[in-house]
């Protein structure tokens, strides 16, 4: 049977040691950043709700204020989809004699919205 002799210099095939560790290293890297981004995305959802509803109960605000006028007693704090919502009016008149209205609701959890409207002077 004849025998084999390996060349001077020829390279086995396979993966090393260290070129596996690369790899599991670069993995690990690439996961880590794909989770933390859809954690961000879940994040930003979540909080779009509470968002939406102080954008609802800062519009209904202004509504309420074309309807009953500036001088009507108003509630501070309103329920909507089961939270409560501190609402603070900021009242200008402009030089043009509008009334402007800056009304802000603000959630329980800290999100917020703020709206501006400007309504005829004097009501």
């Amino acid at each position: 049977m004849p025998v084999i002799k390996h060349q001077k210099g020829s390279k086995e095939s396979g993966l090393t040691l260290i070129e596996l560790a690369i790899a599991i290293v670069v993995l690990a890297l690439g996961t880590i950043a794909a989770t933390r981004a859809a954690d961000q995305s879940r994040v930003a959802i979540g909080g779009e709700t509470p968002r939406l509803l102080a954008r609802i109960v800062a519009h209904n605000r202004v509504e309420e204020r074309k309807l009953l006028g500036m001088s009507a007693s108003l509630p501070a704090t309103v329920l909507m989809g089961a939270q409560n919502f501190v609402i603070e009016e900021d009242v200008a008149i402009t030089e043009a004699g509008l009334v402007r209205i800056r009304v802000t609701a603000r959630g329980q959890s800290g999100e917020g919205a703020q709206l501006n409207a400007y309504l005829k002077g004097g009501r």
